[in-house]
């Protein structure tokens, strides 16, 4: 509620005609939405189901809003202040979870597309968040500007991040220069998967794996999940003899060349794959895998985006 009512009013209140208070529609709002109703009319039905339960909290007294008020206030809201107001809100709430404890803070970064909402221009708008493995929070939020990519808003939501001390996790997307400068001049580290949008950097350290030995290597599993069994291998290395184009790079990276095998349990058809990280932690980083896993919970969170 105190998010709620720190919503700034675009109402004006000097003609004493104001029905329903702005805070109740916006709690009305957001918990119909995330229990799966998308459009007013559902809305309007949610309240009316869990109307005396409202009346309890001292919600919604004068009833449900009727569809005309929720789209006018859906089209007054200030969406920045909003927006703003509920980063406010979040960070608070992330703090209080950082002091009982969560290890060293890993951040995933990651770009979606809502799937509900349609631009003037008939795109779907695309999202990056930032969200907080260990509490389970999102931090920040940037939409990509029309024309643009993930690769141009993932620098301003790094801008709105405490990173010192943190380590940064992303998709091959965000292995570019200035996102990794960036990162690092922050204070915080990174680890990013290597695909072939950096195809110089990602080959001439595919040729040059062969030519040399693990710092060390470590396997989890066999484990049975999804229906099948899956075995990693994980073979971590000093990007400092294997890295070509230092003086844009940098050498001092760690290079994680991540293999699995999985046999699915059905049909006993076996496949494997290999996938390369670049990271600035140290080469004795212990089991850098579950960080690379850990990176994936963010995946968790993309169904709200599909509404």
């Amino acid at each position: 509620m105190n998010f709620a009512r720190s919503v700034p009013d675009f109402r004006r209140s000097d003609k004493d005609n104001i029905q329903h208070r702005l805070a109740d529609i916006i709690i009305l709002m957001i918990l119909a939405r995330e229990c799966g109703c998308v459009g007013r009319a559902d809305i309007i039905e949610f309240g009316r189901l869990h109307l005396n339960k409202f009346h309890r909290l001292g919600i919604l007294r004068n009833g449900v809003p009727s569809e005309s008020t929720l789209c006018r206030a859906e089209i007054g809201i200030n969406d920045h202040a909003m927006a703003d107001r509920m980063q406010d809100f979040a960070g608070a709430f992330h703090k209080e979870l950082l002091k009982k404890g969560c290890g060293k803070e890993i951040i995933c970064i990651d770009g979606k597309a809502e799937r509900g909402t349609v631009l003037e221009n008939g795109r779907n708008p695309d999202i990056v968040s930032a969200y907080s493995f260990n509490t389970g929070i999102i931090l920040a939020t940037e939409a990509c500007q029309a024309k643009s990519n993930e690769i141009k808003a993932v620098p301003r939501l790094i801008d709105k991040l405490d990173i010192a001390g943190k380590i940064v996790t992303a998709d091959a997307m965000s292995m570019q220069k200035d996102i990794i400068d960036k990162i690092r001049k922050k204070g915080g580290d990174f680890l990013i998967e290597l695909k072939a949008n950096q195809p110089s950097l990602r080959y001439g350290i595919e040729d040059r794996l062969a030519e040399h030995t693990p710092v060390y290597s470590y396997t989890e599993g066999p484990e049975l999940a999804h229906g099948r069994i899956e075995t990693r291998t994980y073979r971590i290395y000093d990007g400092l003899d294997i890295i070509a184009d230092k003086e844009k790079w940098g050498g001092n990276m760690t290079i994680i060349e991540y293999e699995s095998s999985t046999v699915k349990k059905s049909t006993g058809v076996h496949a494997s794959e290999k996938r390369l990280y670049v990271s600035s932690m140290p080469t004795d980083t212990p089991k850098p895998g579950s960080i690379v896993r850990n990176h994936w919970s963010i995946e968790s969170m993309h169904w709200g985006l599909d509404y």
